[in-house]
């Protein structure tokens, strides 16, 4: 199995992250990817950048050294009423948006409280994408209702290489995600939240987890980067067109 894009990695905007987005883009091109998404945190996030960062991300090029560049952010859901740290006016701007639970942002609760909030998260944000890294033992929910919710509201479900390897129960967890998101022909997309240059694009244990699963490749949004194209260009706009331009502010 390939994956074509690598749709969640940090920069050293996000300050606990170590590299910078050029030397992300160079191993993204030494490992053959067509696309990255730039998801770098988002304010109250305690180390998030400015405000600005996301409004300047229109001078990036659209490609470089080969690897196309996709605007992004990951932003922060700040209560279980589904709300989260940007407004429409930011969320317009970009053309990839990840919503996930983070502490010092939002303590975790009990199950019920958490379903909920997923639950008002995938209803209530419709320019939000994907949601992010939710197989952590951290923020527990009812997985069966919380992903017909993102069925329901067209949300692609995160199988993240970091919190297999890092968040605890992830990697158990990520099975009973795959069965679910299976049975109701969900859409995943299978990403690194990489924090560091090297990481970007090695993903060996959410894949291996995946083929174990015999998950559908169908279902695997970037696995096929025209797939992504598409999939933005239908919510947001030819953005990839050579005569696109942004609005200015």
């Amino acid at each position: 199995m390939i994956i074509q894009a690598d749709l969640h990695t940090h920069t050293v905007a996000s300050t606990h992250a170590y590299s910078t987005l050029l030397e992300n883009l160079n191993c993204a091109a030494d490992k053959g990817l067509k696309a990255i998404a730039i998801t770098d945190h988002t304010a109250p996030m305690p180390d998030s950048p400015h405000i600005w960062h996301l409004h300047n991300l229109k001078c990036l090029p659209r490609e470089y050294n080969g690897v196309c560049i996709i605007r992004g952010a990951e932003t922060n859901v700040i209560d279980y009423n589904g709300g989260i740290d940007l407004g429409e006016k930011e969320l317009k701007r970009l053309e990839w948006v990840i919503a996930s639970f983070h502490r010092g942002v939002i303590e975790p609760s009990d199950e019920e409280t958490i379903t909920q909030g997923y639950i008002n998260l995938a209803k209530n944000q419709p320019l939000v994408d994907v949601i992010g890294h939710c197989t952590t033992d951290r923020y527990p929910f009812d997985y069966e209702r919380g992903i017909k919710a993102f069925k329901e509201y067209n949300k692609l479900v995160e199988i993240n290489e970091s919190s297999i390897l890092y968040k605890k129960g992830s990697r158990q967890n990520v099975p009973e995600i795959l069965r679910l998101c299976k049975k109701y022909d969900v859409p995943i997309v299978i990403n690194t939240d990489a924090h560091f240059c090297s990481l970007v694009g090695e993903m060996q244990n959410s894949i291996q987890l995946v083929k174990e699963a015999d998950f559908p490749q169908r279902l695997i949004l970037n696995a096929d980067f025209e797939r992504v194209k598409e999939y933005i260009t239908a919510k947001r706009g030819d953005v990839f067109g050579a005569d696109f331009e942004y609005t200015p502010d």
